[in-house]
């Protein structure tokens, strides 16, 4: 169903209710709610002209059919972009869209820019592929199976890789154009060693709140008053990624384990449940510019929330965190390489490729199913081209921060 065709009916159905207003009491008292028979003292502002709008002022039973016959009809982007202008409507629409929208978790689709931070489907993984540009050291993750040509890809999230004297810093927005920790649009970023050997995966939300913000200079720099009073640019550490030493090369292929601290060992557990923040600041509620490449230019609030000193984290405040760790390859005689199963998922033979498992102990009494199923895999399809599959209990934030990990050099481990 086109926008079109959705204007089209509701405008069907207001000439139908206006109508019908002649010979219902109820209907008349709906309608003369439209209409300003009084000239205003002021002219009504542009917000307040949408919220007196027919639009907003539709029953809300009649409202909420249409947005579930329009959330059940476009599954795919970008046809659900409609959904997403549903909600930019007015407040009321916004309301009941996001109240029949679902998590990833529960429908396996990403709509609203939240999705990005939300853990994905048990099930069926949630495909991406991403495309690097070496020349701008930029990083795209798109939305679909691989690069559709006469289509426009459906961008994620964009991350531009830079280089410092002591570190490597990969900044992850919203859009392509614009990675300024000062920007709405930041979502946070990943940070290296010196070896290239340890990543740590900093939010620019908590997703809990038991995380502690990590201080640092970019962090103390924007809480001057001289840059953005309302910005609110503490880094949590959510996750560190670290890579075995193989200096000599006599290990075979890499070997990374990734400790996520804002997500419980027993999310994976029968029953258990991973955190799942319902909305990102308020800033990006309000101008609901979801999974759509704008360039925004809005502060974010909370100006007084205090910069705490870095501390170890546990997920939700007491438990052990997640720990995934790369599936062992084996060795195939033939070919005389090392080999994974991606099902059709990987072409081309590299050293970034991987699959990512839980890593469990007997005491945690995971399943064996959950113990092999792959959580996150990534891999080469072509030149710059890479596939991304993630699902439950990763977010696509975090599954993209982890596969930035892999293109950084690493002297000391291949």
């Amino acid at each position: 169903m086109s926008l079109k065709s959705i204007m089209r009916e509701l405008k069907e159905m207001k000439e139908g209710i206006g109508s019908i207003s002649k010979r219902g009491g109820e209907s008349k008292v709906w309608r003369s709610r439209t209409r300003s028979h009084v000239a205003p003292d002021r002219a009504p502002t542009e917000s307040e002209s949408v919220e007196q709008s027919p639009w907003a002022n539709l029953p809300p039973e009649l409202l909420l059919d249409i947005i579930q016959r329009v959330e059940e009809s476009e599954t795919a982007w970008p046809a659900r972009a409609v959904v997403v202008f549903c909600a930019a409507v007015c407040r009321s629409w916004r309301e009941i869209t996001k109240e029949i929208v679902q998590t990833p978790e529960q429908c396996g689709r990403l709509t609203f820019p939240i999705s990005l931070k939300q853990p994905g489907p048990h099930e069926s993984p949630i495909q991406c592929y991403i495309r690097r540009d070496r020349a701008t050291s930029t990083y795209l993750l798109f939305y679909g199976l691989v690069p559709s040509e006469g289509e426009s890809d459906k961008l994620l999230l964009a991350a531009r890789k830079v280089r410092r004297a002591t570190c490597t810093d990969f900044v992850i927005s919203l859009v392509a154009d614009d990675f300024s920790r000062a920007s709405y649009t930041y979502v946070g970023k990943l940070r290296s060693n010196i070896f290239g050997t340890k990543f740590t995966i900093h939010d620019s939300q908590p997703p809990c709140d038991s995380i502690i913000p990590s201080i640092t200079r970019s962090s103390r720099r924007f809480h001057s008053k001289q840059v953005f009073p309302k910005l609110s640019s503490s880094n949590y550490n959510i996750g560190t990624i670290t890579y075995e030493l193989n200096v000599l090369r006599t290990r075979g292929p890499r070997r990374m384990h990734c400790v996520l601290h804002s997500i419980p060992i027993s999310s994976i557990q029968e029953g258990g449940t991973a955190p799942t923040p319902l909305a990102f600041r308020q800033s990006f509620d309000e101008q609901l510019s979801p999974l759509i490449s704008s360039k925004g230019k809005e502060p974010m609030t909370n100006p007084s929330s205090p910069t705490l000193p870095a501390t170890p984290l546990h997920p939700l405040g007491s438990g052990e965190p997640l720990t995934l760790k790369n599936k062992a390859p084996r060795w195939h005689e033939q070919l005389q390489c090392w080999c994974l199963n991606f099902k059709g998922r990987v072409t081309v033979a590299s050293v970034k490729n991987f699959q990512l498992v839980a890593a469990v102990e007997p005491s945690h009494n995971v399943s064996p199913e959950e113990q092999e199923k792959v959580i996150l895999q990534f891999g080469k399809i072509g030149k710059d081209i890479f596939t991304m599959d993630y699902r439950y209990p990763l977010s696509a934030f975090q599954a993209f921060a982890i596969c930035l990990s892999s293109f950084d050099t690493k002297p000391a481990c291949e």
